[in-house]
């Protein structure tokens, strides 16, 4: 899927609140990492996950579904598998009326849950991480194109 780095851009400076499905509370997951990542850059990351529901993760209550975020949702970020995308979209569609984005992981794509949710005018990113882009689209990627935050001289 190919979308312009204008589109990636905007979508990232417009969401002020991410619902990240299937987020972690193990610091080594990458639905854990790319949470506090983002939660580090300003955005509000409600973490849903069924059974993490209760606990906290970066300032936030760990949510079971969709339907009990009590706050405007601006994106939901999908770290689930593709069979699992339909009925993530269609709770999202249902419940999350501010809704404008869903952004489904690398490696997540559904095609008919994209469309479904593009016809009713939400923006729909499958396979790309909004960390990834974040860091390639505002200048922090280094290092081979990782954010390590160690620069060497020797380069």
């Amino acid at each position: 899927m190919q979308y312009s780095d204008e589109l990636l851009k905007d979508v990232l400076k417009r969401t002020k609140v991410i619902a990240v499905v299937g987020v972690s509370t193990n610091p080594v997951r990458p639905s854990y990492y790319v949470a506090r990542y983002l939660s580090l850059r300003g955005y509000r990351v409600i973490g849903v996950n069924p059974g993490a529901a209760g606990q906290m993760l970066f300032g936030q209550k760990i949510v079971a579904g969709l339907a009990e975020i009590d706050a405007p949702v601006d994106m939901v970020d999908i770290f689930r598998k593709p069979d699992a995308v339909p009925a993530i979209v269609d709770e999202a569609l249902e419940v999350l009326p501010e809704l404008r984005t869903i952004w489904m992981q690398i490696g997540v794509e559904h095609g008919p849950a994209a469309a479904k949710a593009e016809a009713r005018g939400i923006t729909v990113i499958q396979n790309r991480c909004p960390k990834i882009e974040y860091q390639r689209l505002f200048g922090e990627l280094r290092m081979g194109g990782f954010a390590t935050g160690i620069i060497s001289s020797k380069l």
